[in-house]
């Protein structure tokens, strides 16, 4: 272990390229691939690459507020009260690390998005408690915690085809979460993973002399939240009161929490991140008590998103690449030319792992991928349900070194990329070989 960890970390701190430097060199890599394996003229693939560029601005908006609302909420006096007695549990590194990995791997199976930014927010808090434990590592396990996001409550997958009318309907009809989310077999895979994943991240806890201990002084705000008050001069104008009114915020996020009420009672806990960026919202609003207070905290949180909004779009022309080109055919067709009605689901799990760095949207890939691997299912006659959980799961297992999902919780952290995918891929080699194991075996 020590030897696989010291070879990892050595290897993506020398290797691994800031996230917008790996896009970068991603987008040629992917545009040389096309011209080689495909039909696709460089014209044309210019044109997928151009088209597909701004594909996913929702989604991008989505990710910059779902790391700015997060981080304001937990700024709040109250959320960093509450985070900061959790942080006082754990008394040595290695409960630190079991800890944070515990709590990720919960929030993530309850929602994705609400996990990556709990996960490093409450790794960010411990690092200032717990003397002598590992930085890197530590938000490098409130990452890990993502590993199972598709086999989660918001897996997009699963819920696709739960859906009526998604786009393969006509081939594997509505699929009830009892036979993805919540199968047995799905549950074998989550009930691994949550054993498996704290026991490496705490095997991986370094000895205290070499240890990359942070300085508690460089986690705080580099200004205070302090609540802002009016002097009572009569300097003071009516815009100033609007602007420091407690009652303004309370009646806004009331508002805001009204609506939440209406759509759990109609729709049940289905979060999605939608929901959960207006749940963040309005409960930062009511939390900082004032407007000013509150558009501080907004201004002091959205300078971490810069990575997100120039990324992304980045990702998106990739996407329209490899779906438009016909390139992720080419990569299903080739590794399960060789498969079997016993090895399907296996080789469909390493395919969907290898196409999630050129895709490493879980619905884009589903979009692109699906339906080469749903044909090939129903020509083998095996499992529709359990070819998309082995998409999705391959999607969410690579994840480990894809830094795209990654960059919230880095932008927290104030780390780069390189710092904590060393342990990333020590969590993808072990926790791949568990995974295929299960999908080989069950």
């Amino acid at each position: 272990m020590k030897f696989l960890i010291s070879f990892s970390n050595k290897l993506m701190q020398k290797y691994m390229p800031d996230p917008f430097l790996l896009v970068i060199l991603l987008t040629f890599f992917v545009c040389g691939l096309a011209l080689i394996t495909t039909n696709s003229s460089p014209v044309q693939i210019i044109e997928y690459w151009g088209t597909g560029f701004w594909s996913l601005l929702t989604f991008s908006m989505q990710m910059v507020l779902i790391l700015v609302t997060g981080h304001v909420m937990a700024s709040s006096p109250l959320f960093k009260k509450l985070l900061g007695r959790l942080a006082k549990i754990p008394r040595t590194p290695g409960q630190a690390i079991i800890l944070v990995t515990v709590v990720a791997l919960i929030a993530c199976w309850i929602n994705w998005g609400f996990g990556l930014i709990i996960g490093a927010l409450f790794a960010k808090e411990i690092a200032s408690k717990v003397d002598g434990v590992d930085y890197r590592l530590l938000i490098a396990s409130a990452y890990s915690g993502f590993i199972i996001w598709s086999g989660g409550l918001s897996g997009s997958v699963a819920l696709t085809i739960a859906t009526p009318g998604h786009f393969s309907e006509e081939i594997m009809g509505v699929v009830p979460t009892s036979e993805t989310i919540f199968s047995p077999f799905n549950f074998v895979i989550l009930g691994g993973l949550f054993i498996l994943v704290p026991i490496i991240n705490r095997l991986m806890v370094p000895p205290k002399d070499k240890a990359f201990v942070i300085d508690p002084a460089l986690l705080k705000d580099n200004e205070s939240l302090e609540a802002a008050t009016i002097e009572a001069t009569s300097a003071i104008t009516p815009a100033d009161r609007l602007e420091n009114s407690q009652l303004l915020s309370i009646l806004i996020g009331l508002l805001g929490l009204s609506f939440l009420v209406y759509y759990f009672a109609k729709n049940g806990f289905a979060l999605n991140l939608d929901i959960v960026n207006f749940l963040f919202l309005f409960i930062g609003i009511i939390l900082h008590k004032t407007p000013k207070q509150f558009l501080k905290a907004v201004s002091d949180s959205v300078k971490n998103a810069s990575g997100i909004i120039i990324q992304f779009p980045f990702y998106a022309g990739l996407m329209g690449i490899v779906s438009s080109s016909g390139l992720v055919g080419v990569f299903s067709n080739a590794i399960i030319s060789f498969s079997n009605e016993h090895t399907f689901h296996l080789f469909t799990l390493w395919s969907a792992g290898l196409v999630n760095f050129f895709v490493p949207s879980g619905g884009g890939q589903w979009a692109v991928q699906g339906p080469v691997m749903l044909e090939t299912a129903q020509n083998l006659g095996v499992s529709l349900s359990k070819t998309a959980m082995a998409v999705a799961w391959g999607d969410a297992w690579t994840n480990m070194i894809q830094p795209f999902y990654a960059l919230p919780a880095l932008a927290i952290a104030g780390l780069k990329a390189k710092d904590i995918m060393g342990y990333g891929l020590v969590i993808m080699i072990i926790t791949g070989v568990f995974i295929s194991g299960v999908f080989l075996l069950l």
